[in-house]
């Protein structure tokens, strides 16, 4: 086993990359199984199991299947926590298997924790909401409050395995998993950590969470064909699906990565966020925001924009935001983005939600490994003011040296993480 030497500097123009990751999406309870499935084309997407979704007007989401919160979590520990963290903390530990990394006691104040979190624990405010109506006051559980909060799904990560840096969620809506990847990236650039433990989990496939999305008509109402529902760029989307997933990535200085002889699958080399400050839920007129952070993560990476290779895009399936992208896209690229490779995984697993910036971020690093990019699906008619390259329905391979993927949420979030081969 290779020796873990923590790098104790502080270095503003440290590089940063990533040695281990683990993921958790309704593909897959792995990595390997979730991207197999990628670039085979596969959806993801069913009717819901988790409770009856007779009387709802969107009736399917991606869920993950299977998974066996015993398989990770003590029996007795797994009542203080929703879903989500249950998801975090299994993701967590099969990046860190991955990554090789041990960590030395007095060493652990330099290792961080930011996973970021869009809605935290639906499922047992629900729950114990119904026990509150039902049996009193009285018997809400104690564990209520820890189980539910964004921050827990980080919190129970660090005392898990005692790294004492850094340990708080990010909660930016649909960007959450991106921002919680920029914000790690970050505290390593800076010296003040040397590995960061960052992601993103989302698990709220739950009775309110369909009600509201559907009500605010942002919901795929695709019911009798799931698999065909979430079709971003296709003039007959009708909106996104809701899905769960969670995926984890170990961040390390390189020089620490190198000196312990870690496998590194990429680097981090560009990080942008901005503001759409326009409204709550509809992207700014043209894609200015998304431009900008596009921009700002260009920048950031100090390349331009005929470098860049593949963008795992926002993608939602939704009639107005995957217009607004390609537009920003367009503002963005320029001439170069008529040649760039642009695809939406969204279209085979869902809308992860807080989890989809570090899913996508997943999958932009595992396209690089192995030059293969995945396709979007369900793309059988462009919309007119959609004429990218999507990579309709299948799978390309191509050496790719460097990757973007795009986060935006609702409040006018956005957000851009820029990956490099090493």
């Amino acid at each position: 086993m290779s020796t873990n030497i923590f790098v104790r500097q502080t270095n503003p123009q440290r590089r940063v990359v990533v040695t281990g990751m683990g993921m958790m999406t309704p593909l897959g309870l792995t990595l390997n199984e979730s991207w197999q499935g990628l670039i085979n084309g596969k959806s993801g997407i069913g009717t819901i199991t988790m409770f009856d979704p007779s009387a709802y007007d969107a009736k399917i989401a991606g869920e993950i299947k299977g998974f066996n919160p015993d398989d990770w979590i003590h029996k007795k520990e797994q009542k203080k926590m929703d879903r989500f963290i249950q998801l975090s903390l299994a993701a967590t530990k099969m990046a860190l298997d991955d990554s090789g990394l041990e960590v030395r006691e007095e060493d652990k104040p330099r290792v961080g924790t930011i996973i970021g979190v869009g809605m935290g624990g639906l499922p047992v405010i629900e729950a114990q909401n119904d026990i509150l109506k039902s049996r009193g006051p009285g018997r809400v559980s104690p564990f209520f409050i820890p189980a539910v909060i964004t921050n827990l799904a980080s919190g129970q990560v660090s005392m898990a395995y005692g790294f004492k840096g850094p340990n708080y969620a990010v909660t930016s809506a649909c960007a959450s998993g991106a921002h919680a990847i920029g914000e790690a990236t970050e505290f390593i650039r800076s010296g003040r950590c040397d590995v960061m433990i960052a992601g993103g989990s989302e698990a709220v496939v739950t009775p309110m969470a369909i009600a509201g999305f559907a009500s605010m008509r942002a919901l795929s109402t695709r019911n009798d064909n799931p698999q065909a529902a979430s079709r971003p760029w296709d003039r007959d989307r009708d909106g996104f699906v809701l899905s769960e997933g969670c995926a984890v990535l170990v961040l390390e200085d390189y020089e620490h990565a190198s000196q312990r002889g870690a496998r590194i699958y990429a680097e981090v080399c560009g990080y942008g966020t901005s503001s759409d400050a326009y409204h709550m839920t509809s992207p700014s007129p043209g894609g200015a925001g998304a431009s900008a952070s596009m921009q700002y993560c260009l920048d950031d990476a100090r390349l331009r924009p005929e470098q860049i290779d593949y963008v795992n895009a926002h993608g939602t399936s939704t009639p107005a935001g995957d217009e607004l992208e390609t537009e920003a896209i367009k503002r963005t690229f320029g001439d170069h983005a008529k040649k760039l490779w642009v695809s939406s995984t969204k279209s085979m697993i869902g809308h992860t939600l807080g989890a989809a910036g570090a899913v996508e971020s997943v999958i932009c690093i595992q396209a690089m490994a192995t030059s293969t990019v995945p396709p979007t699906i369900n793309l059988d008619n462009p919309s007119a003011d959609c004429d990218l390259d999507y990579v309709p329905k299948v799978a390309r391979e191509k050496k790719l040296n460097y990757v973007l993927n795009n986060s935006f949420g609702f409040g006018g979030t956005n957000c851009s993480v820029l990956f490099g081969r090493i």
